[in-house]
């Protein structure tokens, strides 16, 4: 494993420990609202603490773009971390497994290391550019499914943009249409690494941050997998929108949203 991957890992594992021991006293956590149906947690504040620890004291003069305490100084520079330290904070309030942390590191704007973490299960993913996508060191392929009619496909709401949810919807509407299934559990983070692993053949959504999406991404290009904006571009970080998957699915899947892709936000 690269020394840079394992310091991520570690990283991912500490935000892990702090993330389920707090997960036993939910009525104790003080919550605030960041916006419209986004929260943040003192949990969220207190992983992502644990990793700049680790990230800082290993590599201190790389930049970080982390969702709660926002980009460093030199956060153009060679090197950036790209961190969300609790992807699913609202379904970690509620009680409901489904979330992770997920840590990314890019190379002059090229995604090399990316870990997401589920505490839960203690399932860890991992990819390095070149080098393959793993979970809990075994490795990882996308599925082998190349119709979209017999797909199992994940998505999410676009919760922060809640002005687009009438574009979305008519998304929604014409994939469910084609597909054997769609399912939509609240952590980005984590539904990337589920194509990486083949547990969905692809995914979908808009409305996003760069912390959501790195690390899935890599994981799911290491796998053997397709990652695009919605113009079918690798502008997906900057834009905010994501669509993946195995490559036949990738495409018939873009080609599906494509009509509400292309109309002016």
């Amino acid at each position: 494993m690269h020394p840079m991957l394992n310091t991520a890992v570690k990283a991912a594992r500490r935000a892990g420990s702090i993330i389920t021991r707090a997960s036993f006293d939910l009525d104790k956590l003080t919550v605030r609202s960041k916006q419209h149906n986004d929260f943040v947690s003192e949990v969220d504040h207190a992983a992502e603490a644990a990793i700049l620890a680790i990230l800082k004291e290993t590599y201190p003069q790389h930049a970080i773009l982390a969702e709660e305490s926002g980009a460093t100084a030199g956060s153009m520079g060679e090197y950036v971390w790209i961190i969300d330290p609790l992807d699913g904070t609202t379904n970690f309030l509620h009680g409901l497994q489904q979330y992770c942390v997920s840590i990314a590191l890019a190379h002059k704007g090229v995604l090399m290391h990316g870990v997401v973490y589920d505490p839960n299960r203690n399932e860890l993913f991992t990819a390095s550019r070149g080098a393959g996508a793993f979970l809990n060191d075994r490795r990882i392929r996308v599925s082998k499914a190349i119709q979209l009619k017999a797909a199992l496909i994940g998505t999410g709401f676009p919760f922060r943009e809640i002005g687009q949810i009438d574009r979305y919807l008519v998304m929604f509407r014409d994939v469910a249409r084609q597909v054997a299934g769609i399912r939509r559990p609240g952590a980005a983070a984590l539904d990337l690494a589920y194509v990486a692993c083949g547990r969905y053949d692809g995914f979908w959504e808009m409305g996003l941050s760069q912390w959501d999406m790195a690390a899935g991404a890599l994981l799911i290009k290491e796998a053997g997998g397709l990652v695009t904006d919605f113009s079918g571009g690798d502008n997906f970080l900057e834009a905010g929108e994501i669509v993946a998957g195995t490559p036949k699915v990738f495409a018939q899947l873009l080609q599906t949203i494509a009509p509400q892709a292309r109309l002016p936000l």
